[in-house]
């Protein structure tokens, strides 16, 4: 009889053996759940640092130019401007932004032609226009415009493309400025007189 009553007994340690174990194991399975979340949590925000440093060095290195920028200084010029009665003229140091030594040949063989453009740009405002933050500004991005065509249509042989065919093409290459073969970077007024 000593049996039945052990028997007993170990059935009645099994059902509290059962929820310690399972006790244990949930916790077990929910650590190794915690452990493999973080794990992938950590190898994604890696993952996704290491893929936007990559494509910001790529994107670095496709704008920047090539080495420092040589700059070279066009004669002053004198401009009668678009004002009523003609009596206002502005005379307009300017010093082109080219992207390295080399560059400069390369823009003194269209310099006569890249000057005129200027000199009918400027004679096209109006002394009020240049005397504003905002007119000057435009003015620089138009002579960089005016600049750039002599070397959009080098390729294509011809010499005077019309200037708003040129700002549509600028505008929709903007992104290709360090790869195309502008040399023209930049404009630089050097002194900026309205009389």
């Amino acid at each position: 009889m000593a049996t039945k009553p052990d028997a007993a007994k170990s059935e009645a340690d099994a059902p509290a053996n059962k929820p310690a174990k399972s006790k244990k194991l949930l916790l077990i399975v929910g650590i190794l759940f915690l452990v493999l979340a973080l794990a992938g949590g950590g190898a994604w925000f890696f993952i996704a640092k290491k893929n936007a440093a990559e494509g910001g060095a790529e994107e670095a290195v496709h704008v920047a130019p090539k080495g420092p920028p040589t700059f070279l200084p066009l004669d002053n010029m004198v401009v009668n401007l678009a004002d009523p009665g003609g009596e206002k003229v502005a005379q307009i140091g300017i010093t082109l932004e080219l992207s390295d030594a080399h560059a400069t040949e390369k823009v003194k063989v269209y310099l006569p032609s890249i000057r005129s453009g200027i000199l009918l740009l400027i004679s096209q405002r109006t002394s009020e226009e240049l005397l504003l933050i905002e007119g000057k500004e435009k003015l620089a991005a138009d002579i960089l415009l005016e600049a750039a065509r002599p070397f959009d249509n080098a390729d294509s042989g011809h010499a005077t493309k019309p200037a708003k065919e040129t700002i549509k093409a600028k505008k929709k290459n903007s992104d290709k400025n360090a790869t195309d073969d502008n040399p023209v970077r930049g404009v630089h007024f050097s002194s900026f007189i309205v009389q």
